[in-house]
């Protein structure tokens, strides 16, 4: 693996935003806790009430409506400024996580503390940036009423996500969770290569070998995850993976482009998708192939001219996700850096041992091109406390990946390496390369394999990515602070910077039932 370069790390722990582990003093000495600032949101136009909930020791989550939910389309002209405010708000409930966990104690003694403390001035910055963003929106259309509505948080519980797993999501300063809404399950994987699929038969992951005996759950990033239960054998898990079943006039063939592995080190804790213009505003590290250009303030002119790692040099697309770490206790480059030790992401950067991106078509018809900078996020970084609407993690290992997993990390058998699947969508608009929530242009197609209506099937990226880790627990990607490592939170992120000719020959090779490179 390579470690961060110096240049990077000087840049990267310039970056301000600190969101600590807490050590917190309990029973009879410190012991690790986990508190986490949930993003999930209450009912649709809702928002939660600002009280505590089960006042005392198990009060460790900050629930805060999502604001994109209450938004109308946000107009071209003020996306940037809508977008930097609601990554401002990610950074807002970060810093409030941390003011409840260095104060928990003291708010387990006296509940009014939460709201003076903690609750309070959340609700006061979150206001005015709901102002912020109407006021941009007012600007080029009409101002959104009722935004101050979105402003409240509590405090609830740590073991309470509501029903359902909690609200969909927005994808606000992460990487989007906004429910397409098209209908579609997003937690499903709607690939056909290479054991995609959906979390095989419904069975609980968590049944069978106990890979954590002896494991202290409060352990893993500083006591900020992940815990025993979220490891499982994978040998345990009974195949099931579903594939959509090719009709006549299907697009059978694939397309692959060899980006490499990252083996260069490129990593930012950036999402240029998300929060343009802003810094650290992913919160974690991610791996970045293809494209050398992309941080958060990349224009298209930018990623356009930028150098690639892929092969043909064709495709200058950029392909990222967050990077997955070992809990062996080694410190990084970028222990003391935002997206890093700053933000609860410890331990050793892997680097992937393949990774394979192909592009592959529909099972009912023919695909027609993307356009070039089409953005898709698939998977929801935040889906811990937004719920599984948007999930779309897919993990298993080697030699065994028509066993797929979507809440738990595999533990595989001796020589069996562990795999990250990400199915990205595959219908688009037709008109949008990106839409305010990040979700709406794009969709999966519907349980038949068509598109919903008004989109059309586009070439699918199945994204493929296989580490070499020692077996057993001790693995996790990076995270929100507040999403506490989950693997169900895992997701990936790409930009089309594929050149004309070759998204065209892309196209050819699929709809001709070819295999092309």
């Amino acid at each position: 693996m390579r470690r961060i370069s110096r240049k990077k790390r000087s840049t990267l722990a310039n970056r301000a935003i600190a969101a600590s582990a807490a050590l917190i003093l309990g029973g009879g000495g410190l012991v690790a806790v986990n508190v986490y600032a949930s993003a999930g949101e209450g009912p649709s136009g809702s928002s939660p009430p600002t009280r505590t909930e089960n006042a005392g020791s198990r009060l460790s989550t900050i629930d805060c409506p999502e604001a994109v939910n209450g938004l109308p389309d946000v107009p071209d002209e003020a996306r940037g400024e809508v977008d930097r405010e609601l990554a401002a708000m990610d950074t807002q409930i970060t810093d409030a996580y941390r003011q409840f966990a260095d104060r928990k104690e003291q708010i387990a003694r006296d509940p009014g503390l939460a709201e003076n403390a903690v609750l309070g001035p959340l609700r006061s910055k979150r206001t005015a940036s709901l102002d912020r963003i109407g006021i941009a929106i007012g600007r080029a259309g009409e101002r959104p009423a009722g935004l101050e509505s979105l402003a409240g948080c509590s405090l609830r519980a740590d073991d309470s996500r509501g029903k359902n797993g909690g609200g969909r999501g927005d994808g606000n300063g992460g990487d989007g969770s906004q429910d397409d809404g098209q209908g579609q399950d997003q937690g499903q994987n709607q690939g056909q290569d290479g054991g995609q699929g959906q979390d095989p038969g419904g069975q609980d992951p968590g049944q069978g070998q106990d890979p954590g005996e002896g494991q202290d759950p409060g352990q893993g990033q500083d006591g900020n995850g992940p815990v025993a239960a979220d490891f499982v054998d994978i040998q345990s898990v009974q195949p099931g993976v579903d594939r959509p079943r090719q009709r006549r006039g299907a697009s059978r063939g694939t397309f692959t482009t060899d980006c490499g592995r990252n083996e260069n080190g490129k990593f930012n804790p950036d999402n240029v998708i998300v929060a343009p213009g802003v810094s650290n505003g992913a919160h974690h590290m991610h791996d970045y192939i293809g494209n050398q250009a992309n941080d958060a303030f990349a224009s298209d002119d930018d990623l356009a001219n930028g150098a690639t790692t892929c092969r043909n040099q064709g495709d200058r697309s950029t392909y990222y996700w967050p990077v997955l770490r070992l809990q062996n206790g080694q410190d990084e480059d970028d222990v003391n850096a935002d997206g890093g030790g700053r933000d609860q992401n410890v331990g050793e950067i892997q680097t992937p041992s393949q990774v394979t991106l192909k592009f592959v078509g529909s099972p009912v018809g023919r695909v027609t091109a993307m356009p070039r900078f089409l953005r898709i996020i698939t998977g929801d970084a935040k889906a811990f406390t937004n719920g599984d609407a948007n999930a779309n993690a897919s993990w298993s290992c080697t030699g065994f990946e028509d066993r797929q997993l979507t809440d738990k990390y595999p533990i595989c058998p001796e020589g069996s390496q562990v795999v990250r699947t990400f199915a990205f969508q595959n219908c688009w608009d037709g008109q949008n390369t990106d839409s305010a929530n990040h979700r709406t242009h794009v969709a999966f197609a519907q349980e038949n394999g068509r598109c919903p209506n008004g989109f059309r099937a586009v070439p699918q990226l199945v994204q493929r990515i296989v580490y070499d880790v020692p077996p057993g627990p001790g693995f996790a990607v990076d995270s929100f602070p507040e999403q506490l490592h989950k693997p169900i939170t895992d997701h990936g992120d790409f930009i089309n910077v594929f050149d004309d000719r070759l998204m065209k020959k892309m196209v050819r090779c699929i709809n001709d039932g070819r295999r092309c490179r």
